[in-house]
């Protein structure tokens, strides 16, 4: 034990002797670990926001947007969803517990006194927010009395609220809308960020008919509606079931696409882990690229260093080391610089990731994972790359090198 304790602080003084040599390869480890640190923890970010994303938008819900893909893509807005097949699919499906219309007005200029600002309205029922899991916390919710006689009543989001009043309450106070009176009734609860990283709290909530009657002067179409399901299990063979119900009701024909699209929990997987899969295979490819030239720089550059030190192991071979003990120093100076590029590649991977987040909005998540994969992978390159200077150190014959 004390053999070996002797071999690593003669490894770690040689590491101090040789700066140069130490600073490039600590470096170039640093930053291959760096980019696999940030691949690990963005991920993770990736997958755990799609977690959360999922249990917001809701494991046993469906919502159901007018408009096929193709339209979606061309830019194109197709109105196709009715109040009729809502009601009908109320009536299809028995397990639905909600099935709550939506119909959304963007970019709607809103007033109060000398504020203005613009929003998103959200037209719907009062279900809107037991629907979304979406409180009022100040204030209370509008009726359905509201809804049958248009009235000019709202909840408002919390980025909104604090666009036009501030810390003031709103509870009782109008705003215009597109120059339509309409009472603030309630507040909503902070929601965050959606999928796209848009925030979900600049809305105001009003009746779908207000909405659709007063501001967009449409009676039959409906831009979406959300449905919830007591069986969650069945989920995706509600989601199955309701595509074909809805492709027979607007009788589409075989191997057209469909005129509606339906989001599901999956969805919302997919979208996130395509997402990061850019950032992971271009970081990927970095990292793999910048552990392997840092390899490459330590190997030769501990090659150099056996060649220069080639009369220091001579003699501590003659005095008694053993081609072992050489072997052990050589592989300990490695592994120690490796594993301090791997620590600071891990810091250099938070500040990297911090940038990223404020710059892109990425959601990125460090656990111990990611610093376990990085010292892992430093270790890796100290050992893979050290072992031959460090067996070219160990072969050596002590007179021959003595000699030289």
């Amino acid at each position: 034990m004390d053999r070996l304790l002797k071999i690593i602080s003669q490894s770690i003084k040689a590491v101090r002797a040789f700066k140069l040599r130490t600073f490039f390869c600590l470096l170039s480890v640093a930053l291959g670990i760096a980019s696999i640190t940030i691949i690990v923890a963005s991920v993770e970010g990736a997958y755990k926001r799609a977690f959360e994303m999922v249990a917001r938008f809701g494991p046993d819900s469906l919502l159901v947007f007018s408009g096929g893909e193709e339209a979606r893509a061309r830019g194109e807005r197709q109105k196709t969803i009715t109040f009729d097949d809502l009601e009908a699919v109320r009536q299809q499906f028995d397990s639905a517990y909600l099935a709550v219309p939506m119909f959304s007005a963007s970019s709607i200029n809103v007033s109060y006194m000398d504020k203005k600002y613009q929003t998103q309205v959200i037209g719907s029922t009062s279900d809107y927010t037991r629907a979304w899991t979406w409180p009022v916390i100040q204030g209370s919710d509008f009726t359905e009395e509201d809804t049958k006689g248009l009235a000019n009543v709202g909840l408002i989001g919390q980025h909104l609220l604090n666009e036009l009043f501030g810390d003031k309450d709103p509870v009782g106070k109008y705003v215009l809308v597109k120059g339509i009176p309409v009472q603030i009734v309630g507040v909503l609860s902070e929601r965050g960020a959606s999928i796209s990283g848009s925030t979900l709290d600049n809305r105001i909530v009003m009746p779908i008919t207000t909405v659709m009657r007063k501001i967009r002067n449409e009676t039959k179409y409906i831009s979406a509606f959300r449905i919830r399901f007591l069986d969650q299990e069945n989920l995706y063979v509600h989601a199955d079931r309701l595509r074909e119900f809805l492709r027979q009701r607007h009788m589409i024909p075989d191997g057209e696409p469909d005129d509606f699209r339906i989001v599901s929990p999956k969805e919302i997987v997919k979208f996130l882990v395509s997402l990061t899969g850019s950032l992971v295979l271009f970081l990927g490819i970095t990292g793999v690229i910048s552990l392997a030239v840092a390899g490459f720089v330590l190997a030769n550059l501990f090659l150099l260093s056996v060649k220069e030190r080639t009369k220091e192991i001579g003699i501590r071979r003659a005095t008694g080391a053993k081609k072992s003990d050489i072997l052990i120093q050589f592989l300990g100076e490695s592994v120690i610089i490796t594993t301090s590029g791997g620590l600071l590649g891990f810091i250099l991977g938070l500040l990297s990731s911090k940038l990223l987040v404020l710059i892109a909005q990425f959601p990125i998540h460090f656990s111990w994972k990611a610093f376990a994969i990085g010292l892992v992978l430093s270790w890796t390159v100290g050992i893979g790359f050290g072992l031959q200077p460090a067996t070219r150190a160990a072969n050596l014959k002590p007179i021959e090198a003595i000699r030289e």
